[in-house]
């Protein structure tokens, strides 16, 4: 019996392969890139190209939208790139997400979907994870009455998980985690230094896990 179709927004991270990996698990999805500051050579649009080559979904959209520049650095770099304990309150990460999820409403409603898959995590502090639910609970309604979609979720799956348990989970979905990048800078390789990297590298360590892009670039 062939899968319902989901949305997922996907930015090339490693939260994001994770969701697509569980959403797969479930649904045919149709992966969703918002192309926000176009660059030649892009190495988060480059990570997600190899995950779309790995997951081989339904469908692939990658949509311009240099609109959401203005909106900081947490959009530009996606939404499931976001750290609370960077200074990032939740009502902000709302309000940068709520493009996003119009757009994937919308296509959504196109491709008559079941759920759309979102990467937004708090972790686990209980006043940003009972504020993050409500406000997903609120998508929803307004996605399924104003919408029609009465079957329609949003799914945010690693919404207070750590990032050492997203690696976690990482592992355990068979994520393409060697398809990811998460430095802040463009370059061939990452830099191991700056904030993405070392957020990267802690979280690896913490699940007890050899991160695959240092295995692949050491072979």
């Amino acid at each position: 019996m062939a899968k319902d179709l989901a949305i997922v927004l996907n930015n090339g991270s490693i939260n994001g392969a994770v969701v697509t990996a569980l959403a797969a698990q479930k649904y045919r999805p149709v992966m969703l890139y918002a192309e926000i500051l176009p660059q030649a050579g892009s190495r988060a649009r480059a990570a997600y190209d190899q995950q779309v080559a790995h997951f081989k979904p339904y469908r692939e959209h990658s949509l311009a939208m240099p609109f959401l520049a203005s909106l900081g650095p947490a959009t530009q770099k996606g939404p499931s790139t976001v750290d609370p304990r960077a200074g990032m309150a939740v009502a902000k990460q709302v309000l940068d997400l709520l493009p996003l999820i119009a757009t994937a409403t919308r296509y959504a409603v196109h491709y008559q979907a079941t759920a759309i898959f979102l990467g937004m995590r708090v972790g686990p502090h209980a006043d940003s994870l009972a504020q993050a639910t409500e406000y997903v609970q609120i998508w929803n309604e307004l996605v399924q009455l104003p919408c029609g979609q009465g079957e329609l979720e949003i799914v945010t799956p690693i919404l207070e998980l750590e990032p050492w348990q997203v690696v976690d989970v990482g592992f355990q979905s068979a994520a393409p985690l060697d398809r990811t990048w998460s430095c802040l800078e463009e370059m061939s390789d990452p830099c191991w230094a700056c904030r993405g990297c070392r957020g990267r590298e802690a979280a690896f360590q913490q699940a007890a896990k050899a991160d695959p892009m240092r295995v692949v670039r050491k072979i």
